[in-house]
């Protein structure tokens, strides 16, 4: 009996500790080269949103300097949502206002 069992482990197939280890360290570098390959991404759709989101406000003063009666740019994004030119003021970027020319100067947080 004891023969048959020493026999039988002996004839079994599995994998051992050390490539057990090497699984997981090479998941572990994968792992590590996702996270920092997903922060590029992320910082870089950032900064693609603040510049969309200032054309579509550029857009909108040009918008209503053309319908304007003054013949002045607005001078805050209220207006702009006032007059039905924005749905919404943009909170993901701080934008200067002038009247006498389209806002172009923004910052993303």
């Amino acid at each position: 009996m004891k023969q048959r069992i020493r026999e039988a482990r002996e004839n079994e197939s599995g994998f051992t500790l050390v490539e057990l280890l090497i699984v997981i360290v090479v998941i572990g570098i994968l792992a590590g080269i996702v996270v920092f390959g997903v922060a590029t991404f992320r910082s870089d759709s950032t900064a693609s949103a603040c510049t969309a989101t200032l054309k579509t406000v550029q857009q909108a003063a040009a918008a209503y300097y053309a319908k304007s009666t003054t013949g002045s740019y607005p001078t805050s994004a209220s207006v702009l949502v006032s007059g039905g030119y924005l749905q919404t003021t943009p909170s993901n970027i701080t934008i200067t206002y002038s009247s006498t020319t389209l806002p172009v100067q923004a910052s993303c947080p």
